[in-house]
């Protein structure tokens, strides 16, 4: 089986600490870069996984132009602007949660929906699409439009759409212009992969069965919620119910936490597992990945 994932969004210059006083690892990451990252380690080679964004001209830029290559991501949907660069971001750590310290107002990714025909060469012959509440949240207005409209066009053409709701309210103008684009979003989407903590506390959620609610009645088809180690609930046109007995381990970094979960589900749903078994091999990798530091860790896919 073979086929094409296009993962959407902002990918940045991350400084993450190294555990030793005072020494910073630079990197490349960003929530669907991450995703499309671990796609790209779980998925065999017929499957091919592009990241579409827009950076600038300079070092950094070709840094995470480079990254790409290297990791077999394909790059060639990633725009080029000539006036701004890549966005910047700092991880801190205190008993493994994490806190971040941005510089992306003006990065070039918040122009990456600028380009109509552009998104729609993009999205032809992709079978998959994904893309976060990240990535709507640093475009302007018409740029949200822009790019659900094309994701709607591509959608009428066959391509399934995932989406994480991701909520960061810092990245929005408002709360409640966060919520209308996320379900807006949502209800243009076959698979949606909301964390039920940030749905409780910006939805006001009850439990997880009024979020799958909720978001059904948007539009979505299924939902999946994830809960940091407590039951995962689900439900939609594929079938509801939850997973439970999750081990939950106390994390050395949650980074990347959500974006790992989500690619070995959709990595597990591709190579044929019903839903509880891949919400079970998406909770062992995040399992994995949040026992070691930084977004992207390799030996949480097998990789010396």
């Amino acid at each position: 089986m073979s086929g094409r994932i296009l993962c959407i969004g902002e990918a940045m210059v991350e400084l993450s600490q190294t555990g030793d006083s005072g020494l910073w690892r630079l990197g490349v990451a960003g929530d669907t870069l991450n995703t499309a990252w671990y796609l790209r380690r779980l998925l065999p080679l017929e499957w091919r996984i592009g990241y579409f964004s827009r950076v600038g001209s300079g070092e950094f830029s070709q840094k995470m132009i480079d990254f790409l290559d290297a990791e077999g991501i394909d790059a060639s949907t990633v725009g080029r602007d000539p006036d701004r660069e890549i966005g910047l971001y700092a991880i801190t750590l205190t008993d493994g949660e994490r806190s971040f310290a941005y510089w992306r107002d003006s990065s070039a990714a918040r122009r990456l929906a600028d380009d109509a025909p552009t998104l729609q060469r993009a999205l032809t012959d992709c079978d998959i699409a994904y893309l976060s509440g990240i990535t709507l949240a640093i475009l302007p207005e018409d740029g949200r439009q822009r790019l659900i409209a094309a994701l709607a066009d591509a959608r009428r053409q066959g391509t399934r759409i995932v989406f994480d709701t991701n909520l960061r309210p810092r990245l929005w103008s408002d709360a409640a212009t966060m919520r209308h684009w996320i379900e807006t979003m949502a209800g243009g989407s076959d698979l949606i992969l909301p964390s039920f903590d940030d749905e409780q506390q910006h939805f006001d959620d009850t439990g997880p069965a009024a979020t799958i609610a909720r978001y059904r009645r948007c539009g979505a088809q299924q939902v999946i919620v994830k809960a940091g180690g407590a039951p995962v609930h689900y439900g939609g046109s594929e079938g509801e119910g939850s997973v439970d007995g999750l081990v939950r381990d106390i994390p050395v970094d949650t980074t990347a936490a959500g974006d790992s979960f989500n690619a070995g589900y959709l990595a597990a749903r591709i190579d044929g597992a019903p839903i509880a078994d891949a919400i079970r091999r998406a909770h062992e990798l995040s399992r994995r990945v949040i026992g070691a530091r930084g977004a992207l860790v390799p030996e949480a896919v097998g990789a010396d």
